[in-house]
């Protein structure tokens, strides 16, 4: 050992060949020998020779050495070999080894002694000083941070991926050497996203390296910050992992820096930074509460900023301060006293805004202060102590007091309670203060008896309707609707002249959230038994026969806005009896929940009328948790009475009746021919009352109905209504067996769609622009919001039988559709109404079943057994029950979806099979496998002719979008995408053209003048990118690999040619514009990767050359007259492309004269002056007036120009670039004068 330790001092330059040897028998002497090597000036074969030998012992290594280890080998890393050595050294260190199973370190915590103490020292201390020789190797040469990284990126398996590999990061972060930060953000996000470095990881290194990583927390704290505030959703959670095991690892510094940090997040005003802090905020209070409460003070400074959060933001920041102010440990109740002030002083403001804050921030801190106490299995619950009851009552009672001046507030500390009582176990005696008079004031304000005389002036004469209850008795009760919307009018008008009267008013405002409170108290209490109210589901309404909407243009405004108030209150009533008894398992209450989803549908039609003629009207409303509570902010999205709306087949819908338009209806009439006889007139205006009456879309108003609960869905579990159910009568055969119509499936499916769309779909983060006011798309999903993504995934699964069911339905009505009437939808015995309904259940399940599947949490692993439990479903359906992968779930699965592709009623219906086909094969770990099914499918659905049930063809915006889509998922999924523009450009167009005007291809139907600029911008985009993936030319190709990437840009090249040509027959400024700017693109992909090509091709393959720029010439020029005809237009949506286009076909020129230049052919090359032509090819005229000054400015944008025989005569006609035997290029001589 001391003759080793010596060694340097001998200064001897070389080294003997048994120190290898050495150092693999006896691990003893590693640390010497390499200190000594370490001071030796050894030749790089030797250190190469030696670090090789010290790699191959390292998993041999004594803990304590390999820190000496590891600088040594870090330390003798040149700049070629770096990555290797670095890759080796992560493959083999394994830091995992150095400490002890969490099995083991749980049994030895227990019985811990001073010797066990001292061996988890030595790790930790080893661990530790392993990192800083990497540390100071990564500081001082650039080589070993980017090897690193690096290496670290290349791992392609989530198994693969080790401790050291996050710990590296964080040290690249920390030193932030050579600009190493942002790499290792970089590499982290990617990583993230991809799934390949797992929570399971980043849990596994906190837990065993703590102390180690203690040191880097500024680093870990800036990229969980960083993570949080991504606008990628898939990188979101992992930093709030990183965040919540910073606080439950280390100190009381970290965890103060943590929650100091989530607050700046919350204060932040960015909708998903804000939320995924307020989660993380609300999971440590659970967790680690005693902690927390040290930090209340920090959480109560939220409150200042309270602004910027949205109502569901604000229940999460009251539940988080009321937990730590009110719950069990006393750190925090020092906020109790200004959480009391901040909610008394919201309560008392006169602005509905900070109202609507105070009440809700009052409900949650009631849910804490009563919430039941458990205490033990043994140990009986303990009652509420009796000044913290006394408190309770007396918020209840403040907030009452303060909410009954405003209906708008007391509407929403019912909806309040509500959620409280559902979402919260209270104390038995707080829930009982609760529901003791609720049962009593609902009866008193809302309900009357039979037998009892309806007075009082009302706008229309009241009636009963809609009663279910089959036995007509005095003693039955209704909902006083109609008298107690007259008497709230007119209340309002005397509140308008008198002073602001103290009492409570009776608003049916509050109609809807006081039942939800009572049927959740009523629920709580007899344990989902709702038998004491079971009456209310099929009980009538006062309200007013509703053939008075068929004369609602004869009214005065106040009389239809009163009338849209009278259908709006009863909808909502309607939806919340169905929340309430759409769980019942009885027969005789299904029944009734059916009968009043068929009311809801009806009522719907009758309101799309009303407000139809209705203009300038704000509905009530019916969520009071939003901003839009305020009726003077809802502007509806299009006018009802002032558009002409269009229907599937892009024909213009009437104008509803206005005010201005009702006293004379022939101002709408469009005029007839004189030819016409008066009965066919009358026909006409029949059917044009009819197109009238078929009123608005209820889209834009639904912030005005009251959201449906999930489980409403469960309804979706009832078989479908069709004709054959039903016998000669119309009567259903089955009685006994509860069925949903189509209407109502239509109804329940828009809603479901509505739910997953907003719960399931992950859209990145949006920062709000300085100025422009933000619509919160959360109105209308309040309970919504309060269920977690994973739960609507895990409902939505436990639908999918239901679904498939459904989708079975309507693949057999259509089939039997088509075999009844040889093959077509519209004959005719065919009902329009029903199809219309049945196509729009088919494309709504279709979408469903497409969102669901596209949830971006199945990818997680916890997600997985969700994922094949939801394929399991569909693969069900085709092979029955059985034990498969993951893989043999998504090939069954995508093969039963294929089999409804016979019966799409429409193009969007099958646009939406060809998308959910594409989700499902993502799926698997092979999705190129199903790519030619998939574009198989989509290229049938291409060539069929599409009909509307009346006969019409197809056509209109909406056809054109699903069109463009469907062509791009052909065009994506085909084997050769050049092949297939090819085919459309060379054989389909042309079968367009030599078609007669309104005709659309005969092999391709969809294919129409109307359709062409669909399909051409569709081509242009696909070839473009097909040209930037047809890989680069090497100088190190063989023959063989030179002549295939030349005939694909042939081919190519050919494809653009045809494609630029076509706008001499369709010469539309959209198809200009379209080809403008992708010829463009090409041009300059072109110049990137095809002109490299002809560089080294050009004297092995010289006539292909040729012949590929010829063709090519041929589409510069027309792109060139392009330029001049936008110009001479003065078309500014044409002319925005031309400079840069200009500037391509001159760079195209020079790189042309660089490639003959580099072959030896360069006296081959000629410039001429181009001249201005238009479309076709012909002279514009009024150019050759111009001076020599402008010919010679633009002499350089053309291609070269050969000198030929006939060369002093002038051609109009356009002549091809010639390339001769010798190289030569030519043109014909032609003059540009454009700028």
């Amino acid at each position: 050992m001391h003759l080793l330790n010596a060694v340097p001092l001998i200064g001897c330059l070389r080294t003997d060949p048994d120190t290898s040897s050495l150092l693999q028998t006896n691990t003893q002497l590693t640390v010497p020998i390499l200190d000594a090597l370490s001071s030796l000036n050894l030749s790089s074969s030797l250190l190469t020779e030696v670090r090789g030998a010290v790699m191959s012992t390292l998993a041999a290594v004594q803990l304590e050495d390999l820190p000496v280890v590891v600088k040594f080998i870090l330390h003798s890393v040149s700049v070629s070999d770096a990555f290797e050595v670095v890759n080796n050294l992560r493959k083999k260190l394994e830091l995992e080894q150095c400490v002890l199973p969490p099995a083991l370190q749980l049994s030895q915590s227990r019985t811990r002694s001073d010797g066990a103490a001292a061996v988890a020292s030595t790790a930790g201390s080893s661990v530790a000083l392993i990192l800083d020789g990497i540390k100071s190797a990564v500081r001082f040469q650039k080589t070993i941070s980017e090897a690193w990284l690096k290496a670290i990126d290349s791992v392609d398996e989530s198994d693969n991926h080790k401790v050291i590999d996050l710990l590296v990061l964080f040290i690249l972060h920390s030193t932030n050497a050579n600009q190493s930060r942002r790499g290792a953000e970089r590499v982290l996000k990617s990583k993230v996203r991809t799934g390949l470095i797992q929570e399971a990881l980043l849990q596994k290194t906190f837990r065993d390296h703590s102390q180690v990583m203690r040191g880097y927390f500024p680093s870990i704290l800036a990229l969980a910050q960083c993570l949080l505030r991504s606008p990628d959703p898939c990188v979101v959670p992992f930093g709030g992992h990183m965040y919540q095991l910073s606080f439950t690892e280390f100190d009381s510094y970290c965890q103060q820096e943590v929650v100091g940090s989530l607050v700046t997040h919350v204060c932040s005003g960015v909708g998903g930074e804000v939320d995924m802090a307020l989660e993380l905020l609300c999971g440590l209070v659970t967790e680690k509460p005693s902690e927390m409460a040290l930090y209340a003070v920090f959480v109560k400074g939220i409150l200042d900023y309270m602004d910027n959060l949205t109502p569901q933001q604000i229940r999460r920041l009251f539940h988080l301060l009321s937990r730590l102010a009110f719950g069990q440990q006393q750190q925090g109740s020092h906020i109790q006293d200004d959480m009391h002030i901040v909610i008394r002083k919201q309560l008392s403001s006169t602005v509905p805004k900070y109202k609507r804050i105070g009440i809700i921030g009052a409900v949650m801190i009631v849910g804490s202060m009563g919430a039941l106490k458990p205490k033990g299995k043994e140990v009986k619950d303990q009652p509420l102590p009796q000044e913290t009851f006394r408190q309770v009552t007396a918020l209840l009672e403040l907030v009452r007091s303060s909410s009954d001046s405003s209906p708008e507030a007391a509407a929403l500390y019912y909806d309040e309670l509500a959620n409280l009582i559902l979402s919260s176990t209270l104390d038995p005696q707080v829930q009982e203060n609760i529901a003791k008079s609720v049962l009593d004031d609902f009866q008193d304000d809302f309900v009357v008896d039979l037998g009892k005389e309806i007075t009082g002036s009302f706008p229309f004469p009241a009636r009963l309707m809609y009663n279910l209850e089959e036995e007509e008795s005095q003693e039955g009760i209704a909902i006083n609707l109609l008298p107690l919307l007259a008497k709230n009018i007119n209340n309002s008008r005397e509140q308008l002249s008198q002073t602001k009267r103290a009492n409570k008013r009776v608003s049916p405002l509050c109609l809807s959230p006081f039942f939800r409170l009572l049927r959740l108290c009523e629920e709580k209490q007899h344990h989902g038994d709702l038998e004491e109210i079971d009456a209310l589901l099929g009980c009538p309404l006062v309200i007013t026969g509703l053939d008075v909407v068929e004369k609602i243009n004869s009214l005065s405004k106040s009389e239809r806005e009163f009338l849209c108030n009278l259908l709006f209150f009863t909808i909502n009533w309607f939806r919340e009896v169905i929340n309430a008894f759409c769980r019942l398992k009885e027969t005789e209450m299904k029944m009734k929940v059916m009968t009043r989803l068929q009311n809801i549908t009806y009522l719907q039609t009758l309101l799309e009328r009303a407000l139809a003629g209705t203009s300038g009207y704000v509905p009530p409303v019916a969520n009071f948790d939003g901003e839009t509570s305020d009726a003077a902010t809802f502007t509806p999205i299009a006018a009802p009475g002032n558009k002409a709306k269009k229907d599937g087949t892009g024909k213009k819908k009437r104008k509803a009746p206005s005010k201005s338009s009702s006293e004379n209806s022939s101002l709408l009439e469009e005029p007839t021919e004189a030819n016409e006889t008066q009965q066919e007139e009358k026909e006409k205006e029949k059917e044009k009352e009819k197109e009238t009456w078929q009123g608005v879309s209820l889209v834009s108003y639904r912030q005005f109905f009251r959201e449906l609960d999930m489980e409403v869905l469960s309804v979706l579990q009832c078989g479908l209504l069709s004709r054959s159910l039903l016998d000669s009568e119309l009567q259903t055969k089955v009685q006994e067996e509860v069925l949903l119509g189509p209407a109502e499936l239509v109804f329940l499916l828009e809603d479901m769609l509505r739910k997953v769309e907003f719960s399931l779909t992950s859209a990145p983060v949006k920062r709000m622009p300085f100025f422009k006011t933000r619509t919160d798309k959360s109105v209308g999903f309040s309970h919504l919001q309060q269920r977690s993504a994973k739960d609507i995934a895990a409902c939505c699964v436990e639908l999918l039988p239901a679904l498939c069911s459904h989708l079975e339905n309507c693949h057999n009505h259509f089939q039997t559709l088509l075999s009844e009437n040889n093959g077509v939808v519209d004959g005719p015995a065919t009902d329009v109404q029903e199809q219309q309904l049945m196509s729009s259940c088919y494309q709504l399940l279709l979408q469903v079943l497409n969102t669901t599947f596209s949830w971006s949490g199945f990818s997680l692993p916890g997600q997985r057994g969700l994922l094949k439990k939801a394929l399991g479903v569909l693969a069900e359906r085709l092979k029955g029950r059985s034990e498969l992968t993951l893989e043999q779930l998504v090939k069954h699965s995508f093969e039963y979806l294929l089999n409804f592709g016979s019966t799409m009623p429409s193009l969007s219906t099958a646009l939406c099979l060809s998308q959910l086909l594409s989700t499902v094969s993502q799926k698997g770990g092979n999705p190129s496998a199903y790519r030619e099914q998939t574009a198989s499918l989509a290229k049938r659905f291409l060539s069929q002719d599409w009909v509307t049930a009346s006969g019409e063809k197809e056509r209109g915006t909406k056809f054109n979008e699903a069109l463009h889509t469907l062509l791009r998922i052909y065009l994506d999924n085909v084997d050769d995408v050049l092949k297939a523009v090819e085919e459309i450009a060379g054989e389909r167009i042309p079968e367009l053209l030599n078609a007669s005007k309104n005709e659309s291809s005969p092999t391709w139907p969809t294919l129409n003048r109307q359709t062409f600029l669909v399909f051409y911008k569709v081509m242009m985009a696909e070839l473009e990118k097909a040209a930037r993936k047809i890989p680069a030319s090497k100088i190190s190709d063989n023959t063989e690999a030179q002549s295939e990437k030349l005939l694909t840009w042939n081919l190519a090249v050919r494809d653009f040619h045809v494609l630029v040509n076509l706008v001499k027959v369709f010469d539309s400024r959209p198809v200009l514009n379209v080809c403008l700017k992708y010829g463009r693109l090409f041009l300059e992909s072109f110049l990137k990767l095809g002109m490299p090509l002809l560089d080294h091709s050009f004297k092995r393959h010289k006539e292909d050359v040729q012949s590929l720029l010829k063709t090519f010439q041929l589409s510069t020029r027309q792109l060139h007259h392009m330029c001049g005809y936008s110009k001479i237009h003065q078309d500014t949506s044409l002319t925005n492309h031309v400079p840069a286009l200009k500037k391509s076909l001159e760079l195209f020129v020079y790189r042309v004269k660089a490639t003959l230049t580099l072959n030896n052919c360069q006296e081959a090359f000629w410039i001429g002056n181009l001249k201005n032509r238009n479309l076709k090819g012909e002279e514009i005229l009024s150019q050759r007036s111009q001076g020599s000054d402008d010919d010679e400015e633009e002499e350089h944008s053309v291609l070269p120009q050969e000198k030929s025989e006939d060369e002093g005569q002038e051609s109009d006609s356009e002549e091809p670039m010639v390339i001769n035997g010798e190289g030569n290029v030519a043109e014909e001589d032609i003059t540009d004068d454009s700028e």
